[in-house]
């Protein structure tokens, strides 16, 4: 292609919306059968009514057919859907909820209850006792987020019966038998913390019944964590005696042992690292995984600057990390696939290509010989990487302390144009925030980022006050907060790319967008910003963002039911003016900028109500409001029309706001 010029917005690009949404697979988990040392993951498949399917990763071949949906509703968000052990498939099946048993090329059998309002997730095999299973029990007989109960339960897979194990606090996670089988461990929390906040880690005797029918647990020991202070997660046994897990007492999530003879926990670094291992929260996630039969050395990941590290550790001793480089920017969960040979197996995604299941020994890991399982997306071969914008981390400075503020931004980036042919011109900007608001923007490859940024757009990431990746005291920014210091840092970021010494972008081309949490920042940035910056965005898009800081607290589901108590700094009988004036339905009237709502119709995480409430109302003040419903998507879009119209709805959005053609 030949090198041109244009202005900027205009640019012809093929990265289409129809292009990057056709079969567009994304991999969401990546699992190991801990006998056969097979490796399988999760997609989800929008071209599929965005189903989640188990596949497995050597052969490509799919373990279940296409009436089954292998994802749990637990917590809402979902996660920890599947296991596989010697051979046999254990899955949660979204339509009904219930758990499902599958061996060889036979049909899938139910092993829990029908007609029973239950939802499972983060199976666990008692390796002496493989019909028996540990699992996170969700029970939705009462159905609202006070009386939603969760537990850790027994179920049976020869009697297909379900048996109360563990009971008595607001959540649990991470379920994990020592190789013997003789201890459980597990994670737990409870309101008002979330379990980046607060969670827990216990271990308890195993004992099985003499029936073999199911089994008990005694002789509880606290491990870690501290309620609403030291946040312990992701545990993990390296042999039958030590069980490894993260803790953030440092104010860094860092890794940690819990040696059960001595009844001691302790570190693996000498000294605190200033890096999170890990991110806050993924039901069924792992940031390390152990090597070696003994269990001496394991492989982490940490997260530096918003990019994926991997780091090896000892357990024996505290010691240094050795680091490895590696091409992939983000890791998003790794598993052990063999302790003989040494070799793990991790989802890793680099820049310019998408995520890949990564299989590889020690010894390839020090030669950098890194083995993708599974085939890469049809996109890389439509688009070469000439057309991939890479990301550029920034750190900028937030008056007036200097508290760091960072950022990633992604330049206009097309072959065939290398600038504007209007003298002086910057690109337009697309200003993202992320949900959560406790979630990061690393610097892995997004295709929606180059949709906009092959056709002459930056597109700029703000890891704003509240972020994880950068330590507690980064995320605790935003406690009492929500609703101001991300607003300000999102307004702070772009008028400091637009301005000297950056001069990125253009300040009166700027649009703000973000989904959930994020959708509510994009929507603060237009109704409660200060005066003087009310006007910094030319447009927003909300994806089901919130509008109304009462109603999310009265409808939302269990798991972030009490969220908002440490966001606002209070529940709503505690500082009602405080609920009022963070809602921007209560501002709609100082919304003077375009603004497109797109809304999942069965979202139970943030309702609709909550998108046609600001819509209705400003379109009855005459504003320029645009919504649209989707049908049958909840909290995010699955299916590939829905992807693909919401895409193309949002940048023509733009182009007519700032009279842009193709």
């Amino acid at each position: 292609m030949t090198s041109g010029l244009s202005p900027y917005g205009t640019w012809l690009s093929p990265i289409t919306a129809e292009a990057i949404t056709k079969g567009s697979n994304s991999i969401i988990d990546v699992l190991v059968d801990p006998v056969t040392s097979n490796v399988y993951h999760l997609e989800n498949r929008p071209s599929e009514a965005g189903r989640s399917v188990l596949v497995e990763t050597q052969t490509d071949k799919d373990v279940v057919g296409r009436d089954w949906n292998v994802r749990s509703a637990v917590h809402e968000y979902g996660g920890a859907p599947a296991a596989i052990y010697d051979g046999i498939v254990y899955f949660s099946n979204f339509s009904d909820g219930r758990t499902y048993k599958l061996q060889g090329d036979g049909d899938p059998e139910p092993v829990t209850p029908a007609d029973k309002p239950y939802r499972y997730a983060a199976y666990e095999v008692l390796p002496t006792h493989p019909h028996l299973l540990v699992t996170i029990l969700e029970d939705h007989t009462d159905d609202t987020h006070a009386t939603v109960v969760n537990t850790l339960c027994v179920i049976n897979t020869n009697t297909k019966t379900v048996h109360s194990l563990v009971s008595g606090t607001d959540f649990y996670a991470c379920p994990t038998f020592s190789p013997n089988g003789k201890r459980l461990a597990w994670m737990q929390w409870t309101h008002p913390d979330m379990p980046w906040e607060g969670a827990e880690i216990h271990v308890r005797d195993v004992s099985v019944a003499a029936d073999e029918s199911t089994i008990e647990v005694k002789n509880d020991k606290h491990v870690a964590g501290k309620k609403e202070e030291v946040s312990a997660s992701y545990p993990i046994w390296a042999n039958d005696t030590t069980l490894l897990f993260t803790s953030d007492v440092s104010r860094y999530i860092n890794p940690w042992k819990y040696d059960v003879i001595k009844g001691e926990a302790s570190p693996l670094l000498p000294k605190p690292i200033e890096e999170d291992f890990g991110k806050p929260w993924k039901l069924g996630w792992a940031p390390f995984a152990v090597l070696d039969k003994e269990g001496s050395n394991v492989l982490f990941f940490a997260l530096r600057g918003g990019r994926s590290i991997l780091y090896l550790l000892t357990t024996d001793k505290p010691s240094e990390p050795q680091e490895f480089n590696t091409p992939y920017v983000s890791v998003d969960v790794i598993r052990t696939v063999s302790r003989d040979n040494q070799e793990v197996v991790f989802v890793g995604q680099r820049a310019d290509r998408d995520a890949n299941v990564v299989k590889c020994s020690r010894n390839e890991l020090m030669s950098g010989d890194f083995k993708a399982l599974n085939l890469s997306s049809a996109n890389e071969d439509k688009f070469p990487s000439t057309f991939v914008s890479p990301p550029t981390p920034i750190t900028l400075s937030v008056p007036p302390k200097g508290a760091p503020l960072h950022v990633v931004y992604h330049p206009p980036t097309n072959p065939a144009y290398k600038g504007s042919n209007i003298d002086g011109e910057r690109p337009p900007c697309v200003v993202n925030v992320h949900g959560g608001p406790t979630a990061l923007v690393g610097h892995g490859l997004d295709w929606k980022t180059q949709y906009f940024t092959s056709r002459g757009w930056g597109w700029l990431n703000v890891n704003y006050s509240g972020s994880s990746g950068y330590g507690r005291d980064y995320v605790e920014r935003l406690a009492g907060n929500w609703g101001v210091a991300d607003v300000e840092d999102c307004i702070l970021a772009a008028r400091t790319l637009s301005s000297a010494p950056y001069n990125l972008i253009d300040l009166k081309r700027l649009v703000i967008r973000g989904g959930s949490g994020g959708g509510y920042t994009a929507l603060a940035a237009i109704s409660m910003a200060k005066d003087e910056d009310l006007s910094t965005f030319a447009a927003v898009t909300s994806f089901y963002g919130i509008s109304n800081l009462k109603n999310l607290a009265d409808f939302t589901h269990k798991f972030e039911s009490k969220y908002l108590k440490k966001l606002i700094g209070g529940t709503y009988e505690e500082v009602p003016g405080v609920f009022k004036a963070r809602s921007p339905v209560h501002h709609a009237d100082r919304i003077k900028v375009p603004l497109l709502i797109l809304q999942g119709e069965i979202d139970r995480v943030v309702p609709k109500e909550q998108a046609e409430e600001i819509y209705e109302s400003i379109k009855s003040r005459g504003g320029i409001v645009e919504y649209k419903l989707y049908d049958g998507e909840g909290h995010g879009w699955r299916k590939e029309e829905n992807i693909r119209d919401a895409l193309e709805r949002e940048l023509g959005f733009y182009e007519k706001i700032f009279g842009l053609t193709k």
